[in-house]
């Protein structure tokens, strides 16, 4: 449900870097999609990822033969939100993102995820991250946060987190280039291996310091992202 594109958070009007990418024609085609998106998941996905699993595993998720159940939810323990473990990755969150307007962007669909999460699955450790952080958590902190209220483990966290670095571009591929939506979706079915791979390693740094949390960085995008945010026209927030 998390990772499902219906998931009213608000990535459907971003393009994870995909629109800058199309005007400046390093993308065009389903080949230089493929390669887009596997330099993004690289990188940017890979750490959203690892922060996924640990936000995940800071809440209290369980392991996954526990999961599937939204009934009975833990109660979060009061210590990893604000100035703890939370409080924490969110903080080296923002230091691994250097684009302003990247940090914006995280920031708003953080805020948007945990508003949608809270609705969908009310829950106290929800409400104190909410009020610790009212500008709102980094993205992969609240989703790392809500794939825990809702009894998921680490793995999935960063499951989650790597198919919406995904899916988000390859989306909005289809719509900015009118690439074949089969070919796009052939394209994803291909990356699954390295998506299983990166969510598996993610998964190592669950429980690792804060500050020695993976920052694969993609300058690039970082780059993009700001001169898109300069465009008085554009199809997508960022």
């Amino acid at each position: 449900m998390l990772a499902d594109g219906r998931f009213p958070a608000g990535g459907h009007a971003h393009s994870g870097g995909l629109e800058a990418a199309v005007v400046a024609g390093r993308v065009s085609d389903p080949g230089t999609l493929e390669a887009f998106l596997r330099g993004r998941v690289a990188t940017s996905g890979a750490t959203a990822a690892a922060f996924a699993a640990a936000a995940c595993a800071a809440f209290g998720g369980l392991p996954e033969a526990e999961t599937g159940s939204f009934g009975g939810l833990p109660e979060a323990e009061t210590g990893v939100v604000g100035e703890g473990r939370l409080g924490a990755l969110d903080t080296e969150f923002e230091a691994r993102t250097p684009a302003p307007a990247l940090r914006a962007t995280s920031r708003k669909l953080g805020r948007q995820l945990l508003r949608t999460a809270r609705a969908i699955g009310p829950h106290p450790g929800l409400d104190a991250l909410a009020a610790a952080l009212p500008g709102g958590p980094h993205q992969p902190v609240a989703l790392g946060a809500a794939a825990g209220a809702l009894r998921l483990g680490p793995y999935a966290a960063a499951a989650a987190a790597l198919h919406d670095a995904a899916t988000g571009p390859a989306t909005a591929a289809v719509r900015l280039l009118g690439l074949d939506p089969f070919a796009v979706h052939a394209v994803l079915a291909r990356l699954a291996s390295d998506l299983d791979r990166l969510a598996a390693a993610a998964t190592g740094h669950a429980d690792a310091p804060a500050a020695e949390l993976p920052a694969y960085g993609a300058p690039s995008l970082d780059i993009s992202a700001e001169l898109h945010a300069t465009w008085e026209v554009r199809l997508f927030a960022s």
